[in-house]
């Protein structure tokens, strides 16, 4: 994992620069913050009713991260691929089967001669 960054997609309403180190975002509630442009990977094209944008998961979770977020979809940034990959989650659940107690009488009634 080495070569990876993870990374969430972040909605916003306006992502604008404002140095050449520096954007300035605008969540949809009003707040603001700053991003360094090391910390923004990728625009999220999969997003279609607002824009949003792949920011490196360690940045937003900053205490001082003012903007209105949400960490459901996250991806992993390939530094030497320059591309957004997929963040899979795997479960691994045991299936437990009820417990039945023995019969006396085995025999189904409709299938005997």
């Amino acid at each position: 994992m080495g070569n990876k960054i993870k990374v969430i997609s972040v909605r916003l309403k306006s992502l604008v620069e404002i140095t050449e180190k520096c954007y300035k975002a605008e969540d949809w509630e009003g707040n603001f913050a700053l991003i360094p442009k090391s910390q923004v990977f990728a625009r999220d094209y999969d997003v279609q009713k607002s824009e949003a944008w792949w920011i490196s998961e360690w940045f937003a979770k900053k205490e001082d991260f003012k903007l209105v977020i949400s960490f459901k979809k996250k991806g992993w940034y390939n530094i030497n691929k320059k591309i957004i990959e997929p963040n899979y989650t795997i479960e691994i659940k045991h299936n437990i089967p009820e417990k039945i107690n023995p019969v006396a009488n085995n025999t189904i009634k409709r299938l005997k001669r």
